[in-house]
């Protein structure tokens, strides 16, 4: 049985399935929509919520953590401006439920 047990492994090694979840992370903040299976979209929704939610906490600690699991590049680094700057702010008064 599954209880407990969180990941959606998507039939990849882990090293794969985390860079693939920080590239389309860094797709839908830049693009704020995306295309892809249902299966990647699920489990894409619980990194992104967290992206949104390190976005309105604004320190400088969660902006060094976005980076972190987004990655160095320069996608990265323009997504987490985005995020910080017009995503997070537009979404300062809801409590959850921003990749609806």
């Amino acid at each position: 049985m599954r209880h407990r047990r969180k990941t959606v492994k998507l039939q990849r090694p882990a090293a794969h399935r985390k860079a693939m979840l920080a590239n389309l992370t860094c797709s839908l903040i830049e693009h704020r929509r995306i295309k892809t299976s249902l299966a990647k979209a699920k489990a894409l929704r619980p990194v992104a919520e967290r992206m949104v939610t390190l976005g309105k906490k604004n320190t400088l600690h969660s902006r060094r953590r976005a980076l972190s699991l987004l990655g160095s590049n320069q996608l990265a680094q323009r997504s987490t401006k985005t995020l910080f700057e017009e995503i997070a702010p537009a979404s300062a008064d809801r409590q959850g439920g921003y990749t609806r």
